[in-house]
């Protein structure tokens, strides 16, 4: 038969012949064409001041300034006063920071507590701050403009609610009830016209009220819900109070008498942030899975999958709470006497705050730290992007029209953004990677684009940060940067400048393919075949090493095994193979025996990567084969190149043993009582090419048995056997009766590849062949 230096192993569970072929990319001859014309494309770059829209254009936008790096993880919550001063709420460690609205200005702790995070900070219409700390849900009254350091021994607590007799008006009725001994999880804060405090709270859902001016009167419950949590607070035009739930997902409408009315049941089961319109649309963004309610829940903001650190209600033991993200938003739209309807939706990004503007919502993500404006039709532009990646918290500066600049907290790394006029406008690509050293041609820009620039630059290393060209404008309309493997191109937009789509033309120089790697299985075919009755035996046909590249992209079927079906006649030769251009591919087969110079072709046109050879057609011996990969079908002839590969040595064997000199005579020893009978049977195997590795003798056709060599090794091409075969023992009254039987003895051998030779002898009935030993 044939052997390989690879592996095979026998497989029998296929009915029938199955072969895993890799897919390949389309012709890719000639010049290409990389084209970004979606915003999805367009997100891959890198803006700078450029607004990126949905429609699939870039116009100027609003630009991002750092004002502040904390030594916290998390902004929790930002807020303006009149005086132009920002008060940052922080979380581990929890602390107050004040600062000036513009860039560099050393912060002032403000306040510090024990707590871990400081949620909430707003500043009051009496002039003071508050600040809400969690888990504690304690809420300070702090002075803005001190000059030392306030802490939760010094500052004063205006609601404490494991400490003070809440009295309810929920639903208009007053009553004194106790506070719960549990925390409440303060999530938002927000003043009416008369300077009261209500307080969105969590653990159970509900919302009170304060009256600061009044430090003597307890706290109010202003509205109950059977809810998990009140996440979010806005007012509308009409004093009603408007509030986003998390279990249900529900948004509230609860009037100044404390009377709440359900305005929406979202989808998912949490409302992160509401906003409402200068129309008075609500609009209310949501997140989760209602499916997978988390019980009880978290007492922090979700920020990806990460460990937070928290202290459960009424512990002082700290543990590890492992909170895991829901896929992506949405944001509903709620008008009175509409139906509900979504505006907007992302599956990458978690809304954690809205504001609604003369220009748009603005909506601020975590996840990839994006800051989306959105349009009433559904429209939207990605604006900003935050290096900290987690968009937590935001503050609107006014001025006349209500457009003024914005401050954004940020978390994973605890940041304060302004997000305002931006110094310049500009918007680089992702990098084209031409799979090969590449000439570039013109620029295919959208109609209808005005007041840009357009520059590339090139380089045969990824990483555009060294060893590159400069950055280089077009000519006449042309990529004017050198041949490279790799280009990135930058528009910079001017006054109302505005880009659709780009598409840069470049043709790779051809790269001749790669053959990765060659298989030979001996004993296998994949090419169909009439089968026997009954299931086949199959081998399975494996690369020695991990998955190869195919055709220029990563296959995940490129280096599994194939099957094929067991055929001791054939052998499969298999290859992986690649092109760096991404060109088709052909093959042609070679075949070359020991001590031979000539490679003689087996079969070309080959657009598989795997092909059969009849091993019966040609001699036993040992052979190599060799594949030539060309990428004609994508080339012209005067262009088109070649790659060869040659595999190991293997050997092929179809021709069985031969059988010679086979003897067998019968005998009886009569040495004493009763008689031996037996049969002395001898012959010789030879092959011509490997060695007999075992030989079975069979007596009147019953079952094989195996024998031994002269010597017990077999491990040459000829092996001597010499054996005897008992018949049983009678007594010398009936020993001649006996000997006059006919026997048949049948004799088989196999060489290293299971090739078999069989032979056979009769032994006749009578004396003739019989050898008698006396004493």
């Amino acid at each position: 038969m044939f052997a390989s230096s690879h592996t095979i192993s026998l497989l029998r569970p296929a009915l029938a012949l199955s072969i895993l072929v890799a897919s390949q990319l389309a012709a890719a001859q000639g010049t290409h064409l990389w084209t970004q014309s979606k915003i999805d494309e367009f997100e891959k770059g890198t803006p700078q001041g450029v607004a990126l829209e949905s429609d699939g254009h870039l116009r100027q936008g609003p630009g991002l300034t750092e004002m502040l790096t904390t030594p916290s993880t998390f902004v929790w919550s930002v807020t303006v006063s009149d005086a132009g001063l920002a008060f940052v709420g922080t979380g581990s460690p929890g602390t107050v920071l004040r600062l000036g609205t513009k860039p560099d200005e050393k912060p002032f702790t403000l306040f510090e507590s024990k707590d871990l995070s400081v949620q909430v900070v707003r500043m009051g219409p009496d002039g003071y701050l508050y600040a809400a700390t969690l888990p504690s849900g304690k809420i300070y009254q702090l002075k803005p403009d001190a000059t030392a350091k306030q802490d939760d021994s010094s500052a004063r607590v205006i609601f404490d609610p494991s400490k003070l007799e809440i009295a309810s008006t929920a639903g208009g009725t007053s009553t004194g009830v106790q506070a719960s001994s549990n925390a409440h999880y303060i999530w938002d804060l927000t003043f009416d016209k008369g300077g009261r405090l209500y307080i969105a709270a969590g653990g159970p859902a509900a919302v009170y009220r304060v009256d600061p001016s009044h430090p003597a009167a307890p706290p109010e419950m202003f509205f109950k819900s059977d809810e998990a949590h009140i996440r979010t607070l806005a007012w509308d035009a009409n004093g009603n109070l408007i509030a986003g739930s998390d279990g249900s997902g529900l948004v509230y409408r609860i009037s100044p008498e404390g009377k709440g009315y359900v305005l929406f049941e979202a989808p998912r089961r949490e409302i992160t942030a509401v906003a409402v319109g200068s129309t008075g649309t609500v609009y209310a963004a949501s997140v989760g899975d209602k499916t997978h309610n988390q019980l009880p829940p978290l007492p922090i903001q979700g920020i990806g999958t990460a460990t937070i650190t928290i202290m459960q209600p009424g512990s002082l033991q700290a543990v590890n709470t492992s909170v895991s993200l829901p896929e992506g938003t949405e944001i509903y739209a709620l008008d009175e006497g509409q139906a509900p309807r979504k505006l907007w939706s992302s599956k990458d990004d978690i809304v954690y705050a809205l504001a609604a503007r003369p220009d748009g919502l603005l909506a601020l993500t975590g996840n990839r730290g994006h800051i989306f404006r959105i349009q009433a039709d559904g429209s939207y532009a990605d604006i900003a992007h935050l290096d900290a990646q987690q968009g937590l918290s935001l503050a609107v500066l006014r001025d006349k029209e209500g457009m003024g600049g914005i401050l954004i907290g940020a978390g994973n790394t605890g940041k304060l953004y302004l997000l305002g006029a931006a110094e310049k406008h500009e918007y680089a690509s992702n990098v084209l990677d031409a799979g090969a050293l590449a000439r570039f041609g013109r620029v295919e820009i959208e109609p209808g684009s005005s007041a840009f620039e357009i520059l590339t630059r090139s380089g045969n290393v990824e990483q555009p940060v060294r060893g590159w060209s400069d950055w280089l404008p077009l000519k006449d309309g042309a990529v004017a940067s050198p041949a490279g493997r790799f280009l990135q191109w930058k528009a910079v937009l001017h006054s109302d400048g505005i880009v659709g789509s780009v598409g840069v033309n470049y043709l790779p120089v051809n790269a001749a393919p790669v053959i990765d790697d060659i298989v030979v299985a001996t004993g296998a075919r994949v090419s169909s075949q009439t089968q026997t009755a009954g299931p086949p035996q199959t081998v399975n046909i494996a690369f020695g090493s991990s998955a190869s590249p195919v055709d220029g992209v990563t296959d995940p079927t490129a280096g599994a095994p194939i099957t094929a079906a067991k055929d001791r006649t054939a052998v499969t030769v298999r290859w992986a193979a690649h092109d760096d251009n991404g060109d088709n591919l052909i093959y042609s087969l070679y075949l070359r025996g020991d001590g031979e110079t000539v490679w003689r072709l087996i079969k070309d046109q080959i657009t598989e990567k795997a092909w059969s050879l009849d091993a019966t057609r040609i001699p036993d011996g040992g052979y190599q084969v060799k594949v030539v990969a060309s990428d004609a079908p994508s080339h012209t002839p005067a262009d088109a190149v070649s790659a060869e590969k040659v595999s190991d040595r293997f050997e092929v064997d179809t021709t069985p043993p031969a059988i010679a000199e086979l003897k067998a005579v019968r005998r009886i020893e009569c040495g004493g009582a009763p008689c031996l009978r037996e049969i002395v049977v001898s012959f010789t195997a030879v092959d011509a090419f490997s060695p007999i590795v075992r030989a079975e003798y069979s007596l009147d056709a019953g079952p094989w048995q195996f024998i031994e060599p002269v010597g017990k090794l077999s491990d040459s091409r000829t092996e001597h056997y010499n054996f005897n075969v008992e018949l049983g023992a009678v007594d010398a009254g009936g020993a001649v009766a006996a000997k006059t039987g006919e026997h048949l003895v049948t004799v088989r051998a196999f060489d290293r590849y299971e090739n078999v030779g069989v032979a056979k002898t009769v032994i006749p009935a009578g004396r003739k062949a019989i050898q008698e030993t006396k004493p």
